[in-house]
């Protein structure tokens, strides 16, 4: 079965607090939310067809965020997405300064519901 997904807000993130409260803040939103607890889960949404927002945690077990966002550049899924990243940093990660070209954002752990949805609608927006 090839199960395709629509555009929407995909949020990728090991923590699953962080998932349930951003699932919790969108579910009146009129586009769909996906969730994903890893980067190879990512991949496999992005794999299907997706297109739209992506919310990144930078520190996640095994493949973090950088190198997803590495996988996802040298798929070419890049250009259907805008990724921002989750940090519990104020300063934004070095690893992969290459990459950053590909992130419009930083979000900065814990934030507030209303600046997430506003921000996340500009980014609609641009799409």
């Amino acid at each position: 079965m090839n199960e395709t997904v629509e555009k929407g807000i995909l949020v990728v993130d090991d923590d699953e607090d962080i998932l349930f409260t951003v699932k919790s803040i969108f579910k009146r939103h009129t586009v769909p939310i996906y969730a994903a607890k890893s980067g190879a889960e990512c991949l496999e949404i992005l794999d299907k067809g997706f297109k739209g927002v992506v919310l990144m945690d930078i520190m996640m077990p095994g493949m973090d965020g950088w190198d997803t966002i590495r996988e996802i550049v040298d798929r070419g899924y890049a250009d259907n997405l805008i990724i921002s990243m989750f940090t519990a940093k104020d300063i934004p990660d070095t690893k992969m300064e290459y990459l950053k070209e590909y992130v419009i954002d930083y979000i900065t752990k814990p934030f507030e519901p209303q600046d997430l949805i506003e921000t996340v609608n500009e980014y609609l927006e641009l799409l």
